[in-house]
């Protein structure tokens, strides 16, 4: 007999939320009725962030976004990042079970002398989501800075932090002078301080990784978000041992997106 006919609609919506979007998908392939409920806004809504009404309204897309049916609008936000925080900042859902991932923008970032013209330019990038992203023309010490609310994110959580980069051909400074990352949460005990070099010589192992967008990305440190929201999480890289020149890094921001290895 099938379970359609032994629970009311409502019951079965409810168990399927409580699974995950993948288990979703491959419910509405039993039959035609689970399809209806599998699919439905009661099931969708359950795996969307409780405040996807208010990240989507404080953000650059249309409000029609709101319209979509909640299946519709989850695989929009896994698949199609929008900007906040006055564009400075891009959010996104993680496919798998609805995760948040933001990536603070180079403008919403604290970057030693970005406003010095001759340190730093902004351009612009068809390949960012961004409108601007900072690149580096000329500097000794290097030091960029940021922090995010933990509220910000989802709850009990691991996240990392992947400060997301790009290097110009005649760049300079980054082959054999390591930069320190940290990441850490407000009040607590200082992160773990590690070093890595940018642009490593050809006989070293290359430590950042290239993504799917072309960009580069090296991992700061991760971190877990419990339920402290009144803390932030913070995170720098810095260069502040020699005043060696620097030139030639472009960077979009630093990513934090969820970790799986709990």
């Amino acid at each position: 007999m099938e379970i359609t006919k032994v629970l009311p609609d409502d019951c079965i919506s409810l168990i399927i939320s409580l699974t995950s979007p993948r288990d979703a998908c491959r419910m509405a392939l039993l039959s035609h009725a689970f399809n209806s409920i599998a699919d439905s806004n009661a099931v969708w809504q359950m795996f969307l962030p409780l405040d996807y009404i208010h990240i989507i309204s404080n953000s650059s897309s249309p409000p029609s976004l709101l319209s979509l049916p909640k299946k519709d609008l989850y695989f929009s936000l896994c698949y199609h990042p929008i900007l906040t925080h006055n564009g400075d900042m891009k959010f996104q859902l993680e496919k798998e079970n609805g995760k948040k991932w933001y990536m603070v923008g180079a403008k919403a970032l604290s970057i030693q002398w970005v406003d010095t013209p001759r340190h730093w330019t902004w351009i612009s990038l068809p390949d960012s989501r961004f409108c601007r992203v900072a690149k580096l023309k000329n500097v000794g010490r290097l030091e960029i800075k940021g922090k995010v609310k933990l509220s910000t994110l989802s709850s009990n959580t691991n996240y990392a932090a992947y400060f997301v980069f790009k290097l110009v051909r005649d760049r300079y400074g980054f082959r054999h002078t390591p930069v320190e990352l940290d990441v850490s949460i407000e009040g607590t005990a200082a992160g773990e301080v590690h070093s890595v070099i940018l642009d490593p010589p050809r006989n070293m192992p290359q430590q950042a990784k290239e993504r799917a967008d072309g960009w580069l990305e090296i991992e700061m440190g991760e971190f877990f978000n419990g339920f402290e929201d009144d803390k932030t999480v913070e995170f720098s890289l810095r260069e502040d041992h020699d005043d060696q020149p620097k030139r030639g890094l472009i960077v979009q921001g630093i990513e934090l997106r969820p970790k799986h290895n709990r």
